[in-house]
């Protein structure tokens, strides 16, 4: 599948997978500087527009050597990016680690992946079918 992609800074490293072929996720860099605090969360631009095709979507996802090392995650994982949706991408990352994180222009933040997506249409009914599950959630079948 191919994307559109435009630069909004000329110098930005493009997500790329960073092993071809076997990795779901391209990752995103940061493209500006700055750090977060215990607890501190910003929108980090990734000097990037997407052109995503009707009928797919993008997530954005943590980068899980972050998560554990460091304690820093997106904070409305997943993030969706609409196929409608043309300005800059850009990542809410979260330090919930216990010292400050900085992130340098060009570091892999988050990453990208595209997902195929499905119009739906509500068939409303008074019922709903039977299942074994039935209405059980939330730990209902225990530890």
């Amino acid at each position: 599948m191919k994307i559109k992609v435009s630069k909004v800074d000329k110098d930005i490293i493009l997500p790329e997978y960073q092993h071809k072929g076997e990795d779901a996720g391209m990752d995103l860099v940061a493209n500006e500087e700055t750090s977060l605090k215990p607890g501190e969360f910003k929108l980090i631009k990734t000097g990037i527009k997407i052109a995503i095709p009707k009928g797919y979507a993008g997530f954005v996802y943590p980068r899980s050597g972050l998560a554990l090392k460091k304690g820093i995650t997106v904070l409305n994982a997943d993030g969706v990016i609409d196929p409608g949706y043309r300005g800059e991408l850009g990542v809410i990352l979260i330090n919930h680690g216990k010292s400050v994180f900085k992130i340098n222009k060009g570091d892999r933040i988050a990453q990208l992946i595209i997902h195929k997506t499905y119009q739906i249409e509500w068939d409303e009914v008074e019922e709903l079918p039977d299942t074994n599950r039935g209405e059980g959630g939330f730990g209902h079948t225990g530890q």
